[in-house]
């Protein structure tokens, strides 16, 4: 098992969670690829998006089917600043590249807000460390592995 999976299974098991990764060689890195390849409603992957929060690392979870709402996003966090964290800034905070960021296993601890409408769906699938491999969650155990709060995070469709 490559080391990224290793840390990702390891800290599911810290949590008192039993995870089965999966491998799909086509690959995983955009919530569309992740649900054409598992077969699931793109709303049924999550999103592990790095952002910086004022001066602090945010890991934000969020539905695929949603892009988040920055002002939505810095209140949950408490700050007037949001943005999203460039590539080396995401693997400095979590110690995974961007397409492959778990819910959890990071390389510091990382305050985490869940996107609400990630609830609305009975299982989930997150990354594992790398951009081919997920795992196959419920709502409520992502929310408690992950140390996350649940939050609306979802921008509001053009009208």
């Amino acid at each position: 098992m490559h080391p990224n999976v290793e840390r990702v299974v390891s800290a599911a098991r810290a949590a008192g969670l039993e995870i089965e990764v999966e491998r799909f060689p086509e690959g995983t890195r955009t919530a569309a690829d992740a649900a054409r390849a598992v077969g699931c409603e793109v709303g049924q992957i999550v999103k592990s998006l790095v952002f910086v929060a004022g001066d602090r690392p945010l890991l934000a979870l969020v539905s695929g089917a949603n892009r988040v709402d920055l002002d939505k996003l810095a209140r949950a966090a408490g700050t007037d600043t949001v943005r999203r964290a460039d590539g080396d800034e995401a693997r400095a905070a979590t110690g995974f590249a961007i397409g492959g960021v778990p819910p959890f296993g990071h390389a510091t601890p990382l305050a985490v807000v869940v996107d609400r409408d990630l609830a609305t769906h009975e299982r989930l699938w997150a990354a594992a460390g790398l951009p081919d491999v997920v795992f196959a969650v419920t709502p409520g155990d992502l929310v408690r592995a992950s140390g996350g709060r649940s939050v609306d995070l979802a921008e509001e469709p053009a009208r």
